[in-house]
């Protein structure tokens, strides 16, 4: 087969949840379809990093892509006249985005689709592109990949003309270097980041949606009822309307104690991870919640939201909370804490749950649906 494929989030340094998706499910197609060929479309110049064997051959196209002008150009023009030119079999796209400028049959993964439920925390000129393109590409693609159950419902309770034959459920998987690290290790690793306190850490982007403002709250609160030493850690990059958050985080008694470290590299996260006492993953929305199945793999207790796909992807692998709740975010924090036994009792769920989250079976699936389409 001729296998274009849309690979313009492999960004070297720069690989986020939907990027991390493309580089694991990327490398196992081109290694397990040795005799296929696949055309790696980019939108810049790329690293050799990512050529992930000798069957691909990669293509840069302009305008870089990161607006909805020029979202529009590379997908509707330059990527639909490459593929007129290549002919190939099948187009894979996997960052919620396709073309409707072309006849190739196309394969489109849908991580999530909170820009319908969540419009006011999304741009104003993303959100008219997402409204207007997003039904039309679910219409477009020939086969949708989802990556829970819940976005697979999602998806059809929204958009009813969609058929469910046509969307398949794919997990995420777990990447290799989170596994868990020595008491040694952990030692260090707070040593370094918080003068040796244990400590609660979240993972992902800091915007309206991820509840950060709710957390610091319970946090703060947690802090004034058990008089300890413990920290919060937060990961990641803020986003956009980081109003709320900034407020709660001045307005907090303990904010000494709330440590932001931003967007930091990919090889530093497992050990942060796993030297966490809990994450601490209270979001409002998650299509799938990646460092949920990364800390069980760390073996790490996990605090995580009883709503969208969160509670299902942990079962009963994690302390579940309603995240509009600050009074059960403190509780939670409070039993891990206090609770040697149920920290115990999470990682061992953990480490049974996190088997079910594979890149390899992930990779499997789609190359399934390249050969069937």
């Amino acid at each position: 087969m001729k296998i274009a494929v849309n690979t313009r989030l492999l960004l070297k340094g720069k690989l986020e949840g939907v990027g991390y998706f493309n580089f694991e499910v990327l490398q196992r197609l081109v290694h397990n379809m040795p005799e296929d060929t696949f055309y790696f479309i980019f939108d810049r110049p790329f690293d050799t990093d990512f050529i992930f064997g000798k069957n691909v051959i990669p293509i840069v196209l302009s305008p870089p892509a990161r607006h909805p002008l020029l979202w529009f150009i590379w997908f509707e023009v330059s990527v639909a006249r490459y593929l007129k030119k290549l002919k190939p079999d099948v187009f894979l796209s996997m960052d919620n985005y396709c073309t409707l400028s072309t006849t190739t049959r196309t394969v489109l993964a849908m991580h999530d689709i909170a820009f319908v439920h969540y419009p006011a925390e999304v741009p104003r000129m993303v959100l008219a592109y997402y409204k207007y393109f997003v039904p039309k590409f679910l219409n477009r693609a020939e086969s949708i990949i989802t990556v829970s159950e819940f976005c697979n419902r999602d998806i059809l309770s929204t958009f009813k003309n969609i058929s469910p034959e046509k969307i398949h459920v794919t997990y995420n998987g777990c990447r290799s270097e989170f596994i868990p690290i020595l008491e040694s290790e952990k030692k260090s690793i707070r040593d370094q980041y918080t003068q040796g306190a244990p400590y609660f850490v979240y993972v992902g982007s800091i915007n309206p949606r991820k509840n950060i403002d709710t957390l610091i709250q319970a946090f703060d609160i947690f802090k004034s009822q058990t008089e300890s030493d413990v920290k919060l850690i937060l990961i990641g990059k803020i986003a956009w309307q980081k109003e709320k958050v900034m407020a709660a985080y001045q307005s907090a008694k303990f904010k000494n104690d709330i440590i932001f470290l931003g967007y930091i590299d990919a090889q530093l996260l497992p050990a942060l991870l796993g030297a966490a006492l809990a994450l601490t993953y209270v979001s409002l929305f998650e299509g799938f919640g990646v460092p949920i199945i990364e800390s069980m793999a760390c073996e790490v207790p996990v605090i995580t939201s009883n709503c969208t796909a969160m509670s299902e992807i942990s079962k009963d692998a994690a302390l579940l909370i309603d995240p509009k709740n600050q009074q059960e975010i403190t509780l939670a924090m409070q039993n891990i804490y206090s609770d040697a036994n149920l920290r115990a009792k999470l990682i061992e769920r953990g480490k049974i749950r996190k088997n079910d989250f594979d890149w390899n079976i992930t990779a499997k699936r789609i190359a399934a649906l390249l050969q069937k389409i």
